[in-house]
């Protein structure tokens, strides 16, 4: 099992867009988020032990929008479910980076 991607990568990309996505949910749709979305959805579907550690529904989410499946892309095709979805992921990898977390032993 690879490594990578881990809690670090997800914070930096996170970190290319915006500082805090607390309430990413309450900003208006433009084309960064649209990106981040799928680039975030890309990363869940690498195989790392950090995203097995990840609640599997912002896996399976991500999978099965990059599959095409129609009710999640239609789901997601609502900018504020989008930005929810990476508001909470954001505010899961933070937690889990910053208060310690049991996926990884080493305390990353």
């Amino acid at each position: 099992m690879q490594q990578k991607p881990d809690s670090d990568d997800y914070l930096a990309l996170f970190g290319r867009y915006k500082e805090d996505f607390g309430d990413v949910y309450m900003d208006p749709e433009d084309e960064r988020f649209r990106l981040l979305f799928d680039q975030i959805c890309r990363m869940l579907t690498q195989p790392s032990s950090f995203n097995l550690s990840l609640p599997e529904q912002f896996r399976t989410t991500a999978s099965r929008y990059l599959a095409g499946d129609a009710h999640t892309v239609a789901h997601m095709k609502t900018i504020e479910n989008r930005h929810f979805m990476l508001s909470d992921l954001f505010d899961y990898i933070h937690l889990v980076k910053t208060m310690g977390g049991s996926w990884d032993q080493r305390g990353r």
